[in-house]
This record gives C-alpha cells, sequence and structure tokens, in this order.
C-alpha cells in the first residue's frame, strides 16, 4: 500500500513538474509586447546555431527567454533548419511564428521610393532615414561610381553616378553595401534607356551623358508634363544659337537647395556648374531625371522659343525674342 501511495504522489509530482513546465514555456512563448508592431530587423549569419539566433533575439527585446526560443524549436523539428538572411520581425509575434518564419527562410525585403529629380545628396538623406545604409559611404561612392561607358565625366563632376540612378521603388535587402543600393539603380537605368532612346539620342547626334544632362535640366525646371517637351526646345535652341543656357536650376544645385528666389549676387557664382557664367551643358547632371523628362529631350518641341519664365502656379511663359522675354517677366510679377 505504502508502495502504491508513493507511485501516486511521484506521478502527481511529475504531472505537477510538467503542467508548471508547460505554463511556464506557453507564457514565455506569448508576444513581448501584443500592442507594437514597430518592425525590428535582424541578421541571421550563416553557421548560427538556434542558442545563438535566440540569443540575438532575446537581446533585440523580440521573445522573453532563449532556454523557450530552443524548447519551441526542437518541438517542431527546426531547431536545425532555421535559415540564414536578413528578417524583420514585430514584439507582438509569438514565438511560433517568430521560428515558422525564420524556418521558411522568410526574409525582410525594405523598400525604397526614389522621386523623380531628387539629387545624390537627397537620396542620401533617404538612405539614412530609412537607415538602408551608411549616407556618407553611399555619397562617397556616388563620387567615382561607374558601371557603364556613357557614365564617364570629367574632373568638374561632383558625381559620377548623378542622373544615373532610375527613379523608382527598389526592393532591398536589409544589410546592402551602398555599391550594391549604387548598382541596382544605375542597373535599372540601364534597362529603362532602351535601344530606341539611344537609337534616337544617336539621331540627334547627341551622346547618351548630354541626353541626360539636359533631362535633368528639364526635370528640375518643369512643373507641367505637357511643357517638358518646350522647355527641353529652348535650351536645344539656345545651345545651336550658342548662347548660355541659364538654367536656375543649375544655381540651386550649386547652392545645393531649392532657393525660391535666385539674386543677381547668386547667378555670379563661380561654378562650373553655373549655366549663366559658362557657356554649353554644365559638366554633368543636376538631379536623376524621370521618364518623361528624357523623352521630351529625345522628343523636343521644334520652336522658335528661346526664353520662359515660370509664373507663380508652376505654368511657364515662352518666348522667341529678349523683349518678348521681358515682358512675360512682367505680365508674371504682376
Amino acid at each position: 500500500m505504502m508502495h502504491q501511495k508513493g507511485s501516486v504522489r511521484f506521478v502527481i509530482a511529475i504531472s505537477l513538474i510538467i503542467i508548471l513546465l508547460g505554463s511556464f514555456v506557453y507564457g514565455m512563448a506569448k508576444p513581448v509586447n501584443s500592442a507594437s508592431s514597430d518592425i525590428t530587423y535582424v541578421s541571421v549569419k550563416p553557421g548560427m546555431t538556434a542558442d545563438t539566433i535566440g540569443s540575438l533575439l532575446y537581446e533585440q527585446g523580440l521573445i522573453k527567454n532563449v532556454l523557450v526560443f530552443r524548447i519551441i524549436a526542437k518541438i517542431h523539428g527546426l531547431d536545425n533548419t532555421l535559415k540564414a538572411g536578413d528578417y524583420s520581425f514585430t514584439k507582438n509575434m509569438p514565438v511560433t511564428a517568430i521560428v515558422e518564419k525564420l524556418a521558411r527562410g522568410e526574409v525582410s525585403l525594405r523598400k525604397i521610393t526614389i522621386p523623380e529629380g531628387y539629387t545624390v545628396d537627397q537620396i542620401a538623406n533617404l538612405i539614412k532615414e530609412k537607415k538602408l545604409a551608411d549616407p556618407e559611404k553611399f555619397k562617397e561612392h556616388a563620387r567615382n561610381f561607374k558601371n557603364y561607358p556613357y557614365m564617364e565625366a570629367n574632373k568638374d563632376t561632383i558625381y559620377q553616378v548623378e542622373g544615373f540612378i532610375f527613379p523608382d521603388t527598389y526592393e532591398i535587402a536589409n544589410g546592402a553595401s551602398e555599391e550594391q543600393l549604387l548598382a541596382m539603380m544605375v542597373d535599372e537605368f540601364n534597362k529603362r534607356f532602351t535601344d530606341d532612346m539611344r537609337e534616337k539620342a544617336n539621331q540627334l547626334g547627341l551622346p547618351v551623358r548630354d541626353v541626360i544632362i539636359l533631362a535633368s535640366l528639364v526635370e528640375k525646371e518643369a512643373r507641367i508634363d505637357s511643357e517638358r517637351p518646350l522647355i527641353a526646345g529652348v535650351f536645344l535652341n539656345r545651345l545651336k544659337n550658342d548662347m548660355p543656357l541659364q538654367s536656375c536650376a543649375t544655381i540651386q544645385y550649386i547652392l545645393g537647395y531649392p532657393k525660391p528666389e535666385l539674386t543677381i549676387q547668386d547667378t555670379k557664382i563661380v561654378s562650373p556648374y553655373n549655366t549663366y557664367i559658362n557657356m554649353g551643358l554644365p559638366p554633368g547632371p543636376i538631379a536623376n531625371p524621370g521618364t518623361a523628362s528624357i523623352n521630351a529631350v529625345l522628343n523636343a518641341s521644334q520652336t522658335e522659343y528661346l526664353y520662359f519664365v515660370a509664373d507663380e502656379k508652376g505654368h511657364h511663359h515662352f518666348s522667341k525674342t529678349y523683349e518678348e522675354h521681358l515682358l512675360a517677366i512682367e505680365r508674371v510679377q504682376k
């Protein structure tokens, strides 16, 4: 009888331990914070064990207990199938969901949208905001980055890559290097600048680089799509007539910010990019133009216009002579 009682007590004790252990595991497997949907990025390196990954997740505040993480991975038979990669997790995810995501290799791709007309400096700031890479290293690589012959720049160019970063939405793996980001964006430009575009540029006698320089000026000057070909036509007419381009956008590029109203002193700034005091094209693009501006240059309006001025709504008024231009300015200012 005593033996039977001892056995019962033992079974009860074991049952209680199992229940307590189960309750502990259940509690520790719950989300750290059910109310938090903030994303935390975690990089799992090749060769990391379940224990190491658990420690990494614990340090990031994504799980409550490393041992429980290992137990759940073991129970699910996944402790040896956790895959390396860059992941995104939230604190409202239970441990089972985290383990399953790691087992599936459901890596995180982060999105960044480059707007049309952004400069390298603006893109670097965007990269900083998104915490994708080091903005200073990005700019450092951008100075001399060149994946295609048509990107070849002269010594006065600030960023060799300027103009050839295609404005688009990109999905980027967490941990991508600054050089990889540039390569991805420049490769996209090379795809989007089609054979037909290259042939059209050739027919016009314009090197690809010159097309993009002009397109960057159009991108920064135009506010209305229908006016892009007209603006491109004015710039091409001024080049043919040996007139300085006198683009306000080039002065703003030198200043590094969009100054609403330029002064006479601004237009006298000594810089190779100053199209008021230098003839011809600036040494490089002043922004990264979109397809609409590139096509505007390749299909510029055939007019006799040599001048334009914008009103407060962004509409441009075009003139053939300087006298007409002065009258247009007077009307706009009124």
